[in-house]
């Protein structure tokens, strides 16, 4: 039985993304209409979709992973975890802002202001680094949408917080620096990830005192979300899940997470569609196991049949991308599956991302004042390696609360621009060669993948003696990780009468630099560096032609 074939029959027996009752039924009225076209929201159909040219060639992708819980600069899952009694967040909020049941998370999202906010700066900075796409957080699991929100009126950017559509500017700079414009989507999350805003302290002075988690509508007489209904917010009319919404169940529903109640998923369905149809992206991530609410909705299956159907109505095609977690053999065939914080071992013989951060998800001042944040050069390790084996990478720079990046980052990113200005041609544009590479890394046993990747930095750091490939129209490039001390490199993949080069060694040049010295031997390709070191030389690319 042939590849596809075997897909799709793999497909035909997989149910359509519902292994549950609750999510085989059909989508209700009070759900906007799904966009029709070649694409049905089922495995089967959808596995028909083909990666974009745009994607495969985009190679490099900065994300502005920004919303309210940087207004703390304190880190990520902020808004969780100030509701945890003697964590690192709740010590931190109670010193600053007071009580989490006087002073909840609604009244950060009030005190965030963005007020330094510029995008058309930042995306600028960006293309000049090299991104060829740009990705914005829409919302987080703290449920709080960054856009004009129809589906989320009381609580969204444009009416409270910044007072302003972070999404569209975004997607404006975006569009204006002629990049690929993408939306983060995390809020299928809200439901089991809020619940410890329905707890209390269990000592001190105010035990057993309720944090503001289940607040009602009613509950605003005389306060200043008077008329905003905090449960659209924390969603947190249920009863807690068995394992008090453990994280552990982030990623995939099951276990002893209470299921959203189907007004839940519609209204997550509606915000979505209405997300993808104000602003039009050519991509969509979602930080989910395979889709939101996946499998014990059909939400998920809906929004990706509704968003390549667009495309095809609106451009003729599918032109866009879709990221999700976690997936199989048949589903990496629908979407381009997202690695996080992790890479893949091998090439993959689909296209995939990796994303990753120079420091947490949410901006935290503690890794400023460390100086922690990832080096650029191990950013540019992980690009090369990624993009060799068939993968883009999304870098996330995390932004200051007022809407600024600090000094120490800009640094970071101005050196990724540098070094791409150099040595993008083997970058861009590219493809696998036979081989990702070899070396002592490559010769390790890579970290296994944890859920949704977490296997970054498990392995022994890029040196010298590491060689990467990809592929060009008219060439081989070979990058190396660091310049070696004796100015020598030698690339046993290459070497004469080996199974990997159709015809013996013409020319080796330096990209950015002249041609090199050379010889092909039994033993490989062994070639001469010039004695003046690039500028940036922890890594470097060889044109072989």
């Amino acid at each position: 039985m042939k590849r596809r074939e075997l897909l799709q029959h793999l497909a035909s027996a997989l149910p359509a993304l519902a292994l549950s009752p609750y999510a085989a039924a059909k989508a209700a009225a009070t759900r906007v209409p799904m966009a029709t076209g070649p694409f049905e929201p089922n495995w089967q159909s959808l596995s028909k979709y083909e990666t974009p040219d745009w994607f495969r060639n985009a190679k490099f992708g900065i994300w502005a992973h920004w919303g309210p819980q940087c207004e703390p600069e304190h880190g990520d899952w902020y808004a969780r975890g100030m509701y945890e009694e003697g964590s690192d967040h709740y010590k931190y909020h109670v010193a600053k802002y007071g009580h989490p049941s006087k002073f909840g998370f609604k009244d950060i999202i009030r005190r965030w202001k963005a007020e330094r906010w510029n995008p058309d700066e930042l995306v600028g900075l960006y293309k000049s680094a090299g991104a060829k796409y740009f990705v914005a957080l829409a919302n987080h699991h703290d449920n709080f949408d960054l856009y004009n929100s129809r589906y989320q009126p009381e609580w969204n950017s444009t009416k409270l917080g910044p007072g302003k559509d972070l999404i569209k500017g975004w997607h404006d700079a975006a569009r204006k620096h002629g990049l690929r414009f993408g939306v983060s989507v995390h809020a299928a999350h809200a439901w089991n990830w809020y619940e410890t805003a329905q707890g209390a302290d269990k000592t001190g002075p105010l035990a057993g005192v309720p944090y503001d988690g289940r607040l009602t509508k009613a509950d605003g007489r005389g306060q200043w979300w008077n008329g905003h209904d905090p449960q659209a917010l924390y969603a947190q009319a249920h009863p807690l899940s068995k394992d008090g919404g453990s994280t552990d169940q982030r990623w995939a529903w099951g276990g002893g997470v209470v299921a959203p109640s189907k007004a839940y998923a519609d209204k997550l369905y509606n915000r979505t569609v209405d997300l993808i149809d104000s602003y039009d992206p050519d991509l969509v991530y979602y930080d989910d196991t395979v889709l939101p609410l996946w499998p014990v909705s059909d939400v998920g299956s809906q929004l990706l049949a509704h968003m390549y159907n667009r495309s095809v109505a609106k451009r003729g095609k599918v032109d866009v991308v879709v990221n999700g977690k976690i997936l199989d053999e048949v589903q990496r065939h629908s979407m381009v599956w997202d690695i996080e914080r992790g890479q893949s071992p091998r090439i993959e013989p689909l296209p995939w991302q990796t994303c990753t951060c120079i420091g947490s998800w949410h901006y935290d001042r503690r890794i400023y004042d460390n100086k922690a944040y990832k080096s650029a050069q191990t950013v540019v390790h992980t690009l090369i390696d990624v993009v060799s084996k068939n993968g883009n990478l999304l870098l996330s720079v995390p932004v200051r609360g007022n809407g600024t990046i600090d000094e120490q980052e800009r640094a970071i990113v101005e050196e990724i621009g540098r070094w791409t200005a150099a040595n993008g041609e083997g970058i861009f544009d590219s493809r696998p060669w036979v081989l990702y590479g070899e070396g002592p890394v490559a010769d390790d046993a890579a970290a296994p993948l944890s859920g949704p990747g977490f296997n970054e930095g498990k392995g022994r750091p890029f040196s010298g003696a590491d060689i990467r490939f990809t592929s060009g129209k008219d060439a081989v490039y070979a990058f190396v990780m660091g310049w070696p001390e004796d100015g020598k490199v030698n690339i046993k993949a290459m070497r004469a009468g080996g199974d990997h080069l159709p015809k013996p060694v013409a020319r080796v040049e330096l990209v950015g630099g002249g041609a090199l010295a050379f010889q092909q031997t039994a033993d490989g390709l062994s070639v001469t560096l010039p004695q003046q070191r690039p500028a940036l030389p922890y890594a470097f690319a060889l044109r072989v032609a």
